[in-house]
């Protein structure tokens, strides 16, 4: 029976793939997935191959790693929002506050797997797919909730989760800044936006 490992080292082996799927991040954002091969990050980050392999089997299993930080993570941190109190209105918009916000700070991951995701093995395809089909599906149900409480007017709720999501995810391409703080006026205007579509309109 193996012996599970010591935590400083489970530790230390979990900062060093993130380091390794950082650093490849941006190597495949400036140079393209097709372009890079396991020398040019192992070169990147200073290590050797060997070292390189001990963490990750393929180059593909990097960019799965760089596509489960978006897809996974806004699922674990972002979601649990819309289980909180509060109204949908409220719910929703917390989510579109944390979302802005994951998305600066993975903003390089975020562009990678928008653009290299048809590399993945079709194994890894559907795994990426359910997280993002999941996420769109509580987006859509919170839509749904404030639809029937009338704090949104009747819209088709799956159309309108993938316009909120696809609005969102676009702040990708440009977003910039080091801190939360940095995404405030951006969350501002787009809830602004946001809700002002949502809204019923006014009695006649």
């Amino acid at each position: 029976m193996t012996e599970p490992l010591p935590a400083a080292r489970r530790k230390r082996t979990a900062e060093r793939r993130t380091e390794i799927v950082t650093a490849a991040a941006r190597i495949f954002a400036d140079q393209g997935y097709a372009a890079v091969g396991m020398r040019d990050i192992a070169d990147t980050i200073g290590v050797r191959g060997a070292s390189l392999y001990h963490h990750f089997s393929s180059k593909e299993e990097i960019l799965y790693a760089i596509c489960l930080t978006v897809t996974k993570e806004p699922v674990e941190q972002n979601l649990p929002l819309l289980d909180a109190a509060g109204t949908p209105t409220e719910r929703l918009t917390a989510l579109v506050r944390a979302h802005v916000r994951h998305l600066l700070h993975r903003r390089v991951e975020y562009l990678v797997g928008l653009h290299e995701r048809p590399a993945l093995t079709p194994e890894h395809r559907a795994e990426i797919d359910r997280y993002l089909y999941y996420y769109n599906r509580r987006v859509r149900d919170v839509l749904v909730a404030g639809m029937r409480a009338g704090e949104f007017r009747e819209l088709n709720p799956s159309l309108a989760a993938l316009g909120v999501l696809d609005m969102l995810n676009g702040v990708s391409s440009w977003i910039q800044g080091t801190a939360d703080e940095d995404t405030d006026e951006v969350v501002a205007t787009y809830t602004v936006m946001l809700f002002d579509g949502l809204r019923p309109a006014p009695a006649p």
